[in-house]
C-alpha cells in the first residue's frame, strides 16, 4: 500500500490531526518557508507526535552540523536544495539516518539521472522557478511510472488527485502539503479525505 506523508506541520493542533489520522510520515520544514519551524519547536512537536508516525526533517542547503542536532528528533532527512553527491554521502555518514533526495522534474532526463543518486529514497517534485518545493504544482506522473527505486511523489497533490497519482505512478509514498491546507493551515477534513483516498487504492 502506498504510504502517506503530510509535510509542513507547525503546531500542536496539526500534530493532533496527525495523531488521530495516522499518516505514515509527518514532515517538519527547517528551510525558508511559511511552514518553517525552529529546532526547539521541532523537539516539542516531535514529543507530542504518535510513535506510529515517522518524522521527516526537510532542509535546503543546510550545514550538516545543524542537521546532526536533530538526530534524536527525526527518523529521516529530506534534502531539497542544491546539495551534491559528496554532501549526501557525508550526511549519511555523519547523521546516520535514511535520506530522501528531492528531484525537481522538468524532463525524463531528470528522472534518469536520479537513478544514480546516493540516497535511500528519491522524491520527485514539480519543477518551479519560484522555489525548491511546496509550490502546489503538478507534473506528468507518467514520467516516473516504473522508476525502479522506491520514491516519494510530490507536487500539487490533494484529495481530488492523490488516488489518481497513486494509480498512475505507483509511488512508495505520496507527499502532500498545500493540498492538505486551508488558508495556510493544515485542515483536518482535507487530511482525512487524502488519507482515505490513497488508502482506498487497491
Amino acid at each position: 500500500m502506498t504510504r502517506i506523508k503530510i509535510c509542513g506541520l507547525t503546531s500542536p493542533e496539526e500534530i493532533g490531526y496527525a495523531n488521530e489520522l495516522l499518516p505514515d510520515y509527518a514532515g517538519f520544514v527547517f528551510a525558508p518557508s511559511r511552514r518553517r519551524i525552529t529546532i526547539d519547536q521541532a523537539v516539542v512537536l516531535r514529543l507530542a507526535l504518535s510513535p506510529a508516525v515517522r518524522s521527516v526533517g526537510v532542509f535546503v542547503n543546510e550545514e550538516i552540523s545543524v542537521i546532526k542536532k536533530l538526530r534524536g528528533v527525526l527518523h529521516l532527512v529530506q534534502i531539497h536544495g542544491d546539495e551534491d553527491e559528496a554532501y549526501l554521502r557525508a550526511l549519511k555518514k555523519e547523521v546516520g539516518l535514511p535520506v530522501i533526495r528531492a528531484v525537481r522534474v522538468r524532463s525524463a532526463e531528470d528522472i534518469q539521472k536520479a537513478l544514480a543518486i546516493p540516497a535511500d529514497y528519491i522524491l520527485f517534485d514539480a519543477y518551479s522557478p519560484a522555489g525548491y518545493g511546496g509550490t502546489g504544482e503538478t507534473f506528468g506522473w507518467e514520467l516516473v511510472a516504473g522508476f525502479p527505486r522506491p520514491f516519494f511523489l510530490a507536487g500539487g497533490l490533494d484529495a481530488d488527485n492523490a488516488a489518481d497519482a497513486v494509480q498512475a505512478a505507483a509511488p512508495f509514498c505520496v507527499d502532500l502539503s498545500s493540498g492538505a491546507e486551508t488558508d495556510g493551515k493544515k485542515d483536518r477534513q482535507k487530511m482525512q479525505k487524502i488519507i482515505s483516498a490513497v488508502r482506498s487504492v487497491k
